[in-house]
This record gives structure tokens, C-alpha cells and sequence, in this order.
């Protein structure tokens, strides 16, 4: 069938056949699989299933991936920990009489957290149940704080440990830990850029982030927010060094330390006192079922791309970019432009193990440096947990907010965040030592 309709139309075909899909409702993994199984029969017959079932076991024998279910039960026990509602609490009454200053802290948090668990979803919901009522209680502007929250919640998937930096290092042969700490800066100038914007934002115009009183200031003495501030940045710290300082030094491999991770926030839950069997069965059954969507996914879309880069689709639209004649940057925008809008549309994974093994080559013709292509991308695709229509955190913040918020709310607030993710992404694209410079450190 190829021969007759050639690898660029068949291409082209799956592509339609999986947005058809989408817009249809179907989950993600059908349809991929779906599509992986039509037009692998269409181009081989039966043979195709032998293919799947390399890929399959390619993927379920994979050391790596490993790492993705132990930090996300990592990420499930330190919602439980305590961890967040301390740290915010005491940042809360440090940042208290400073315009948008529980806005800043909310952002701080998150950056500490998101190099705890990398797991948008923990983070998302963690703070958004946690903070959302408190901003509101104090005046601030619902769509301040919305944005805020979901802004500041897709910092865990950038901020190492990032289980999406794990997914794309094992797909581009990447060192997780040279990628881990190439994209420590990038994270945080954009929680730098989260932050310059509340106190822009609040600064001229005092009623969207008003100061708490100085009656509840006056109630926490400034020692003693300093001594809450310490305390509650402890635990945290100990868990990123641990995780990340094993790494970074070569002591662990990114497996080994997400297994490091799980057992030291095990073991953070138990100091904190909300160490108990049904919080354990909770925490099981959410790390179960967050991997076996995570793995279904991999499964669907290794099938699809599979029978994709098999029908010759990926040299097809390799050769169809690079011949567009638009030169060395104007070939990345258009990249980037695509991931942007498949962002929009797609869950991270798909996109991740659909496009990476067609740009990845092209990355390399034009001469770009593969740890500083991979990490801009993975800027990119923070966008796509907050992009209207299906950003998932507009999800997550939807389904805790929902008395609270509208969708139109919710949609309005992210827009000003995702202006300052792209503009995280254009410096990074601007200054690449960000990335360039601390990859180096690791060899």
C-alpha cells in the first residue's frame, strides 16, 4: 500500500486518522493503537503484530522507565507528607505584607515541590487545594490566583526530578543527569518570570494581591516566621539533595534514585505523623493507577510510531522539513510551533514518543546541540499543560475549583503565564549557556 500511496500520504493519513480520533472523544492510547494496528495491517498484514510485540517488550524491559512509578509514589506520599502546607504557611507570613506576596510564595512552593515529585498533577492539585482558598479569603483576583496556581503547578515537569525528562532521555540515549541539570535554570527563570509579573501586577493594582493586615502579622512574630520558614525547608532540601545530589554526582543512576526518593518521602511521612495503612493503600492504589495511564500510553503510541518510522513517515517528513528552505532557525520555529499546538491537543507523552524520533534527527543536520535542543523542547512542552482546550491543569483546576471558578475564568487566567513560558523559551533559545553551561558539569 505504501508503494502505491507513498510514505508522506500515509503519513499524513495517520496524522488526520488520530486527530479524528481525539476530536471524537476516544482515549489517547486507543487510538493510537488503534491507528498502529490499521495501517500496520494495511502495509504488512499479519507480520505486523510481531512488531508490536518487540516494541511492547522493548518498552515493559526498559530500566529507565523504572523511575517514572517511583517517582510518582514519591510524589503521592509527599501530598500526604505535610510537606507543602507547612512550607507555605510559613512563607505565606514572611511574603504576608508584600502586595501578591501569598501569590509569590504559592510559586516558591511550587518550584520546591516541583524538585520534589515531578508530577504536574501533584503539584496542580496539592496547591491548588491547599492555597486557592486562602487567596480568595483575602481578596485576591480569582484569575490571579488561578493562573498562579496552574502556572506554578507545571514547574514539575520541567524542574528535575522531571519523570518527562526520564521519557526523553530514553528515547533520544540522552544522560538523564545531564538533561536533570540542564534544565534546573530554565525552571527556575521561569518561576523568576512568575514571580516579576504577580509583583508587577499586584504593584499596579493593589487590589488583585492585597497584603495581609498587620493584626495576623503582628500574631506571628517575625522570629518565629523565620524559625517556621527554616523548619519547613529542612525536609524538602534533604529529599532534593538526595535525589538530585546522587544523580548529579554519578553516586545513583536516575532509577536507583527515584527508588532513594520514594523511600526518604516514606520516610518524611512517617516524621510528619501521617504515616498510616490507609494512607499507604491510597497512595498504592493512586501510583497504580497514574503509571498503568502513563504505561498504556507508551504502549499505544511505541505501536504507532512504530509502523510510522516503518512506512518510511519519519524520513518522509524529515526530508519534507529540512526541503522547505527555511533555514537553520526558521526549521526550529516551525518545530516548536508544533509542539506548541499538538500541546493544545495531545497528552506529553504521545507527543513526546511521536515527534522526538522525527525531529530528532533534523535537530542534529541543522547542528543543534542535543541536550539544549531536548531541554528547550521540554520548555515547550510545560506550555502544554495549562494551552487551552485540554491543558491538563485547566482539568485539575477545574475539578477543585469548581464552585469557585468558571471554565472562561480558568481559560482567561493562564493566558499571561503562557506569554511568559514563551518568553522563558526565547531566552533560553537567546542564552543557551543556561542550559549549555551547567549540561557541561556532567559528563
Amino acid at each position: 500500500m505504501t508503494e502505491i500511496i507513498g510514505p508522506s500520504a500515509m503519513a499524513i493519513l495517520m496524522f488526520v486518522g488520530l486527530f479524528v480520533g481525539l476530536f471524537l472523544g476516544h482515549p489517547l492510547a486507543l487510538v493510537l493503537g488503534g491507528l498502529a494496528v490499521i495501517f500496520g495491517y494495511i502495509s504488512w498484514g499479519p507480520s505486523c503484530y510481531a512488531l508490536f510485540v518487540n516494541r511492547i517488550l522493548g518498552v515493559t524491559d526498559n530500566f529507565i522507565l523504572v523511575a517514572i512509578p517511583m517517582f510518582i509514589l514519591m510524589a503521592n506520599l509527599l501530598m500526604y507528607s505535610g510537606v507543602a502546607d507547612d512550607l507555605f504557611d510559613s512563607l505565606r507570613y514572611l511574603l504576608g505584607r508584600v502586595r501578591g506576596g501569598i501569590a509569590m510564595a504559592v510559586v516558591i512552593v511550587c518550584t520546591i515541590f516541583a524538585a520534589c515529585t515531578g508530577v504536574v498533577g501533584a503539584s496542580v492539585v496539592s496547591m491548588g487545594l491547599l492555597a486557592l482558598p486562602i487567596m480568595l479569603k483575602y481578596g485576591y483576583d480569582k484569575k490571579l490566583t488561578a493562573g498562579t496556581i496552574m502556572a506554578g503547578g507545571t514547574l514539575g515537569i520541567l524542574i528535575p526530578p522531571s519523570i518527562m525528562l526520564i521519557v526523553m532521555a530514553d528515547i533520544t540515549g540522552l544522560s538523564v543527569g545531564r538533561l536533570y541539570i540542564g534544565s534546573v535554570v530554565p525552571g527556575l527563570v521561569l518561576s523568576a518570570l512568575f514571580i516579576i509579573y504577580i509583583a508587577v501586577r499586584c504593584g499596579l493594582r493593589p487590589q488583585m494581591g492585597p497584603p495581609l493586615s498587620l493584626e495576623e502579622i503582628r500574631a506571628v512574630p517575625v522570629k518565629k516566621r523565620l524559625l517556621m520558614a527554616t523548619k519547613s525547608l529542612v525536609p524538602p532540601l534533604i529529599l532534593i539533595l538526595g535525589v538530585l545530589g546522587a544523580i548529579f554526582t554519578g553516586f545513583a543512576t536516575a532509577t536507583e534514585a527515584a527508588g532513594l526518593g520514594a523511600f526518604l518521602a516514606l520516610a518524611m511521612t512517617a516524621g510528619y505523623g501521617r504515616l498510616s495503612w490507609n494512607m499507604i493503600k491510597e497512595t498504592t492504589l493512586s501510583t497504580a493507577k497514574t503509571v498503568s495511564m502513563v504505561m498504556i500510553v507508551i504502549v499505544g503510541v511505541t505501536c504507532f510510531t512504530g509502523v510510522f518510522m516503518g512506512m518510511g513517515g519519519g524520513k518522509a517528513l524529515t526530508s519534507m522539513m529540512l526541503g522547505l528552505g527555511l533555514g537553520k532557525w526558521g526549521t526550529f520555529f516551525v518545530m516548536n510551533v508544533i509542539v506548541f499546538f499538538l500541546g493544545s491537543l495531545i497528552d506529553w507523552i504521545g507527543i513526546v514518543y511521536i515527534i522526538f524520533p522525527i525531529f530528532m534527527p533534523i535537530a542534529l543536520e541543522l547542528g543543534f546541540d542535543p541536550v539544549w535542543f531536548v531541554v528547550v523542547m521540554a520548555v515547550n512542552f510545560q506550555t502544554s499543560f495549562v494551552t487551552p482546550p485540554f491543558g491538563y491543569a485547566l482539568f485539575y483546576m477545574k475539578g477543585i475549583a469548581s464552585d469557585k471558578l468558571t471554565t472562561v475564568d480558568i481559560y482567561q487566567s493562564i493566558i499571561p503565564f503562557i506569554c511568559l513560558q514563551i518568553t522563558g523559551l526565547f531566552l533560553c533559545c537567546l542564552f543557551p549557556e543556561l542550559i549549555l553551561v551547567p549540561a557541561s558539569w556532567i559528563k
